[in-house]
C-alpha cells in the first residue's frame, strides 16, 4: 500500500502542502525528470507542486 502522507511540495498559489494522496498525473518530461500534476487541498487548483 502506498504512503499516501509523502509530500510533494506546496501549491505555487497559496502555499498548502501537498501530499501524494492528491496526486493527479505522474509523467516524464522532455528532459528526463519526472514531472507531477496534483489537485492543491486548499485552493483546489491542479498545480506543479513546487
Amino acid at each position: 500500500m502506498p504512503d499516501d502522507t509523502q509530500i510533494l511540495g506546496h501549491c505555487p498559489d497559496c502555499n498548502e502542502r501537498i501530499t501524494t494522496a492528491w496526486t493527479l498525473v505522474e509523467y516524464e518530461k522532455d528532459d528526463g525528470t519526472e514531472g507531477v500534476w496534483a489537485e492543491c487541498p486548499g485552493c483546489g487548483d491542479v498545480v506543479a507542486p513546487e
